[in-house]
């Protein structure tokens, strides 16, 4: 019996969504929608749901680095995500070993949640410029984050290349400003300082979008494991977010979530009763 070829793998260390929309769940559903192996550091518990976030706990520094060591030093990895990192020490840890690893890191700085919680304390925005930027392949911050890291407010497409430098005075290798909270269509500037791309897609009419900026940093770095350059890459991710987005469903009383299965025969997928 011929045994398969190993999947790629891809790290995802962010927090845990109670409700399934962002964070690790959605994480490691769109990585194994790409075809890659997700596997998981959890850095915080949140209790979550449609409405909002009721409540957040931090896993102690040391859990965070045994369990990166754990995954990383046995399997290894061909891409890290990050997401959700709440605390200064936690950002300088994760950083510390993200320097320490020979794979691409995609670094999506999360500053509030999609029902605009708090999910960075003040204090860490320091660690964040100067210890976890500087280790990003690939840095993915929205419109508000780049306004809490750098300063610069942005309200149009000249603002975003504005951003976007940026950014890059912070030391990422690529910096992508994703201008979803823009009118008009959904656009994202993607440049490393020489060469600049621009991807755009219609803005689609739907509200159920928690977990967008966690799924797409989560396919820019399963596509990165799957040897696709930067470039390619965010347009690969970009094209799975728009059509998860255009599936997006009701869940709760709330904001839903992007559907990150879209791509399966929907003959293939049940349907539960409310």
């Amino acid at each position: 019996m011929d045994i398969p070829p190993r999947p790629r793998r891809v790290l995802t260390v962010a927090g845990s969504d109670s409700g399934g929309g962002a964070g690790i769940q959605a994480d490691l559903k769109t990585m194994l929608a790409l075809g890659v192996h997700g596997m998981s550091v959890l850095t915080a518990v949140t209790a979550q749901n449609s409405l909002g976030v009721q409540g957040v706990w931090e896993l102690p520094d040391e859990a965070v680095r045994t369990q990166y060591r754990s995954v990383v030093d046995d399997i290894g990895v061909q891409a890290v995500k990050t997401g959700m990192l709440s605390s200064a020490s936690l950002v300088a840890t994760v950083a510390e070993l993200l320097a320490a690893t020979e794979a691409p890191a995609v670094v999506d700085p999360v500053g509030v949640s999609k029902h605009g919680d708090s999910l960075l304390a003040e204090s860490a925005l320091d660690a964040v410029r100067h210890r976890l930027m500087p280790v990003a392949t690939v840095a993915t911050p929205n419109l508000d984050e780049v306004a809490q890291l750098t300063g610069v407010e942005v309200h149009d497409e000249a603002g975003m290349a504005r951003a976007a430098e940026a950014v890059l005075a912070l030391g990422p290798t690529w910096a992508l400003i994703k201008g979803g909270h823009l009118s008009g269509d959904a656009v994202d500037l993607l440049t490393d300082g020489t060469e600049t791309h621009w991807y755009r897609a219609p803005r689609l009419d739907n509200r159920h979008t928690h977990g967008t900026g966690c799924t797409l940093a989560s396919a820019i770095a399963s596509h990165l494991a799957l040897g696709h350059p930067v470039p390619q890459a965010v347009g690969l991710a970009k094209e799975y977010l728009t059509g998860a987005i255009r599936a997006g469903f009701a869940l709760g009383a709330g904001i839903g979530p992007v559907d990150h299965g879209w791509r399966i025969d929907a003959a293939t997928k049940g349907s539960v009763g409310e």
